[in-house]
């Protein structure tokens, strides 16, 4: 039966404006749920986001602060003036940010406002994950092995590893998103590991609380959708698998999820529900899972006391709004449906599109996105459009693409169709390397684990040379002019007439690199590298921007600059590399400089540590030497490509 915004009027607990506390493709998510239903949305937004989709969707909105999370998106004080100020009735914390913050839930009811999702105690109880490990225990699910102690030292987790045997997993009690996670596999590499993880967390979640766990190595990440109805009662809306992973973080998730038994797939359910009625939860909530290769008994890993970022593809295949049953529940209305109707129909895969150096251990990007859109047949989830710039101040995630077919078979050829179409450019994406984990004989099986990215490219990911060279030889063909000097020409005009072959020489720039091409003019043209030549493709998107030129082919996507050979070389030789130049590797907050001028280094020594998208990243040293100069300080803000220390290199 159709919502309408009387329903919400005349609710226990009305309601007809909501405030969503967030921003990007979440609160975009929300904001198209409130318009469905009537209900008024109100956008918070920092100086980085006035100009940002969400805030240009919303009915209304409100500035909160500085780009810096700290002071917009995560200062409890100023979302609850942005409430009282614009007179809310409710506030959807969205994911991420302040949305697992017992203390803002409380601040959000005390200040008369009602709170779209759990209680604080349940948020409290379930966001620290040595807390809710202690309360999954008293549930009867089965956790793995570990050493949980909040007040623990580091000597501590140092014996509670060598007790539970290397290799081991540090974790961030709060938070998620595989931030404040390091992998150690033996006991040497334990104190750094600690070091950064709790940097990390305390940046990303203000809390450094740490604990460990037995490693599980490439297991199966495994979820439940729950719902609660905050008396002890509790849905399931099936499983997910999350398996698809890069640095702890999901990539690829889908639903239901493939080749599990259905021992395996009751037992979930069984303790999903257990846990959520155990703790009284209230809303939307998630309890993840592993299972290791071969075994049937899975383990608890967290609880996550909000609507999750892969939320589509159980939506999808359960035709249902979990944003409406949110609203719903915190306004006291009914659900809308009970178990035994909540069945699954086909299978939905997700895709998160971030803008990120896959080729590069996935650093960040950022930058002016010049053109953004989804192909046929996909749901596709953004807070981005032509012209908006991804910053370095948030997550790196741009948008999200679903595919949901009759089974699996249909899902995967509608998501390989729809990325083929998809238009990116301007920022550095994962777009190429998605593309390629559809193609994977592992992942087309439904076989992938978390050691997906690793078995399936060994060395890294790289684009694959054909595609990569067709885009370079379309980017150098509109490079070349139309015009009248028959010099720039290329429609094969030249001494000699037709019977003696057009040819360029010309240098591409792009992401990925450098490359000389010979651009061939004939039946079809041809380019060709390193005495390779393939054919140009006509199904390769090309467009024009100021002095670079974007080609896209099968979701691979570079944005370059094309230069005459002979000029390229010239210029080159005057523009000496400098190996002992540290250099910052992407836009960013420097946290800590670890040398002086005149320390002696060795190589892979780390230097400094920046922050970026919430994550960590260490700077080392290329080569052994002496420092000669440092020109950065903690604290300071830097784009990429700025140099930040210089080595004297030592003679060998």
């Amino acid at each position: 039966m159709p919502v309408t915004a009387t329903e919400f009027l005349t609710a226990p607990r009305p309601i007809r404006r909501v405030l969503i506390a967030n921003r990007g493709e979440i609160a975009c998510r929300v904001i198209a749920t409130c318009r469905r239903l009537g209900l008024t949305s109100i956008a918070v937004y920092s100086e980085a986001d006035a100009q940002a989709r969400h805030v240009r969707m919303a009915d209304e909105a409100i500035a909160i602060g500085p780009a810096a999370p700290a002071q917009s998106y995560l200062s409890i004080d100023r979302i609850i003036a942005a409430a009282v100020a614009t007179d809310a009735d409710a506030l959807h914390p969205g994911y991420g940010f302040l949305s697992e913050n017992a203390e803002f839930v409380r601040a959000v009811v005390k200040a008369g406002v009602i709170f779209v999702g759990p209680d604080a105690e349940a948020v409290e109880s379930m966001g620290s994950k040595i807390m809710a490990r202690g309360l999954a225990e008293k549930a009867g699910v089965p956790l793995v092995p570990g050493y949980s102690d909040r007040d623990a030292a580091d000597a501590d987790l140092a014996r509670a590893a060598r007790d539970i045997g290397y290799p081991v997993l540090v974790k961030a009690s709060a938070g998620g998103g595989g931030r404040g996670m390091r992998r150690v596999m033996q006991p040497g590499d334990l104190t750094d590991a600690l070091k950064s993880a709790r940097a990390e967390a305390r940046g990303a979640f203000g809390d450094e609380a740490v604990f460990i766990e037995k490693l599980v190595q490439n297991p199966r990440h495994l979820e439940v959708q729950v719902f609660g109805d905050g008396q002890g009662g509790a849905l399931h809306f099936h499983e997910r698998d999350c398996s698809v992973q890069r640095n702890h973080q999901k990539i690829i998730e889908e639903a239901p999820a493939p080749n599990l038994p259905d021992a395996v797939r009751e037992a979930l359910f069984a303790h999903a529900l257990n846990l959520t009625s155990a703790i009284r939860y209230a809303g939307a909530g998630t309890v993840e899972f592993i299972l290791a290769a071969g075994d049937s008994q899975p383990y608890f890993l967290e609880m996550n006391t909000r609507l999750q970022v892969e939320h589509p593809v159980t939506e999808e295949i359960c035709g249902v709004d979990l944003v409406e049953w949110q609203l719903r529940q915190a306004a006291g209305l009914p659900l809308p449906l009970v178990q035994s109707q909540i069945r699954p129909r086909g299978h939905a895969i997700e895709l998160r599109l971030n803008a990120e150096r896959p080729e590069a251990d996935f650093l960040p990007d950022t930058g002016r996105i010049d053109v953004l859109s989804a192909g046929p047949g996909l749901r596709f989830e953004t807070g981005f459009e032509d012209g908006d710039t991804v910053s370095s101040h948030y997550d790196s995630m741009i948008a999200k693409l679903i595919a949901h077919g009759a089974d699996r078979d249909a899902a995967l050829k509608r998501l390989r169709a729809g990325l083929d179409g998809t238009r990116l450019s301007g920022v550095g994406t994962n777009l190429g390397l998605l593309r390629d984990c559809l193609d994977a004989p592992a992942f087309a099986r439904g076989e992938a684990t978390t050691g997906f990215l690793e078995d399936t490219f060994p060395g890294g990911w790289a684009p694959v040379a054909g595609t990569l060279l067709r885009l370079r030889g379309h980017v150098a063909l509109a490079s070349l002019g139309k015009g009248d000097d028959p010099l720039s020409r290329r429609d094969g005009f030249r001494v000699g007439g037709a019977d003696v072959p057009g040819r360029a020489m010309l240098k591409v720039e792009d992401g990925y690199g450098s490359a000389e091409i010979s651009l061939t003019f004939g039946q079809p043209p041809e380019v060709g590298q390193d005495g390779r030549s393939e054919a140009l493709d006509a199904s390769v998107t090309v467009t024009r921007h100021g002095d670079h030129v974007s080609a896209t082919l099968r979701g691979l996507s570079i944005m370059a600059i094309v230069r005459p050979l002979a000029e390229a070389r010239i210029e080159d030789r005057t523009d000496l590399h400098a190996e002992g130049v540290v250099i910052a590797p992407l836009t960013g907050l420097v946290t800590e400089v670890r040398v002086a001028t005149g320390d002696r280094v060795q190589a892979g020594q780390t230097l400094a540590v920046m922050e970026a998208m919430k994550l960590v990243h260490a700077l080392t040293a290329p080569v052994s030497g002496r420092v000669a100069r440092v020109d950065v300080a903690p604290g300071q803000s830097v784009t990429q490509k700025t140099i930040l220390i210089e080595l004297d290199m030592d003679d060998t």
